[in-house]
């Protein structure tokens, strides 16, 4: 007699035999697909052409098959935008038809089903939360309000680095430092609250919002063959579940907190407005026709957390690799800073408009359901639109008649630099970080040196990890001298 297990074996093994057989002599939809590799296997797709880090591997395939690609992984098909313009036709032309974001397992679970800004379904709801972060959340009046706070960490940020480098003497893993500081900025921003040794609330709710990210960008086979999802065989369903129970438990806390303390505050009041605050109103204002939700409010400020810590923390951490290794253009960018700032003080946001320098730092049928991927690390090594795509030329930014500003534009018009994405799904928070992130570097510019290898070379090893945020696959370690201290008594 079979156990039950045995029974198990043989039901799994009749299903992906039917699964098999049905593939291979299934009917094929007659579509025509953009180009791709001749070989899907049945369960798995192109699978083996994918077997180096995912976004290498596609640029391969688009080097090979052209700018506008298939793939099929697992059952999932695939369509992948490789050159300006088809990214272009994908995020203004054929715009509406994209609107939506591929809803993934994790994403539903961790985002309150999907109530985020990000993963939300296209829509008058979606409509609604892009106005309250245009108006509200994330506008102009907003991050001024801010401005302070801002400034206060890259003081603090510079701080730490003279203490813990030793004035210089020791190496300091950056990536660390700089996560440490983003991550800072945002909760201060949004909660009011910094991490330090007497608060751990902060450092506990950013290691929670740390596995969200990791479950956020884990391969989990349920999101590519469509009969796994129920069956959760990698376990993912049950750490989403635990993970989404923590994130709400300390989202909900912070709210309370909010919550109790408007109702104890006077007019005169004096406290400090953050974003929870702000979240607040909208969800307690009367007479919308459309109001925030809660949960909409705890998915944003997950949202905020997530793409405010790790995004500008990554780009810091390559640009200071660059930099290091190429010291003349370190020294061109710290002489802009100096000639607009002068040596008697640190460089602020609001020098940052004068440092352009520093700033520079088709026709096919596509499957109903399909995933499109728009290959920014592809068009930026497309030699049609960039020459010596490879070499580090912040020079390249600046083509302009006047020399005061950058006529390449990064928030979505200039297709062939895409860091915030383009269209009416771009990121919201784009001059957000590009205040922390170049406000950051050029402190860092200004009041460092750095050394690597001990001052023997200037080699940083710049290969690359594979993630949802591509960091160095070696964290960057230098040695940071002072050589100018603005704060100094």
């Amino acid at each position: 007699m079979l156990d039950i297990k045995g029974y198990l074996v043989l039901f799994f093994l009749w299903f992906i035999s039917t699964i098999l057989i049905r593939s291979i002599f299934k009917k094929p939809q007659r579509l025509r697909l953009p180009p791709g590799p001749p070989i899907s296997i049945p369960l798995l797709g192109h699978a083996p052409y994918l077997r180096s880090l995912l976004h290498q591997a596609l640029y391969k395939l688009s080097l090979r098959y052209g700018p506008l690609i298939h793939v099929m992984i697992g059952s999932k098909h695939v369509v992948v935008a490789s050159s300006a313009e088809t990214a272009k036709q994908i995020l203004k032309t054929s715009e509406e038809a994209f609107c939506n974001r591929p809803l993934m397992i994790a994403s539903e679970s961790l985002t309150y089903g999907a109530a985020d800004y990000f993963f939300i379904p296209y829509g008058t709801y979606w409509r609604f939360l892009k106005k309250l972060c245009m108006t509200e959340l994330l506008s102009g009046k907003t991050l001024e309000h801010f401005v302070r706070i801002r400034e206060s960490e890259v003081e603090a940020f510079l701080k730490r680095m003279m203490e813990i480098s030793g004035n210089g003497n020791y190496e300091v893993v950056m990536r660390k430092e700089l996560i440490t500081h983003t991550n800072n900025i945002i909760t201060r921003m949004i909660m009011g609250k910094k991490s330090n040794a007497e608060n751990d609330e902060v450092a506990r709710l950013r290691k929670v919002v740390r596995e969200v990210g990791e479950l956020l960008g884990a391969f989990n086979l349920g999101d590519v063959i469509g009969f796994m999802r129920p069956l959760d065989l990698q376990g993912f369903g049950k750490k989403n579940m635990e993970t989404h129970h923590k994130v709400d438990a300390m989202m909900e806390k912070v709210l309370r907190e909010h919550e109790e303390a408007r109702a104890k505050e006077d007019a005169d009041s004096d406290r400090k407005k953050d974003l929870f605050d702000i979240l607040l109103n909208l969800i307690e204002a009367d007479g919308a026709d459309n109001k925030l939700t809660r949960e909409s409010a705890k998915a944003f400020a997950l949202d905020m957390f997530i793409a405010g810590t790790n995004g500008p923390a990554s780009v810091l951490e390559w640009s200071l690799a660059e930099l290091v290794r190429n010291p003349h253009v370190f020294k061109k960018a710290r002489e802009e800073i100096e000639s607009v700032v002068g040596k008697e003080r640190l460089v602020k946001e609001s020098d940052i408009p004068n440092l352009p320098y520093l700033q520079a730092v088709e026709g096919y049928d596509i499957p109903e359901n399909s995933t499109i991927l728009i290959s920014t690390w592809a068009i930026g090594r497309d030699p049609n639109y960039w020459d010596d795509a490879l070499e580090y030329k912040p020079e390249r930014f600046l083509f302009s008649d006047d020399p005061g500003k950058s006529k390449i534009d990064v928030r979505g018009q200039y297709y062939q630099l895409l860091p915030f994405g383009s269209g009416r799904r771009s990121c919201p928070g784009a001059s957000l970080a590009l205040l922390v992130m170049q406000a950051t570097l050029a402190s860092l510019i200004q009041c460092f040196d750095w050394i690597v290898n001990d001052g023997k070379n200037h080699h940083v090893d710049m290969s690359e990890e594979g993630r949802v945020t591509v960091f160095l696959a070696k964290p960057l370690k230098c040695k940071p001298v002072p050589r100018f201290t603005p704060f100094a008594a």
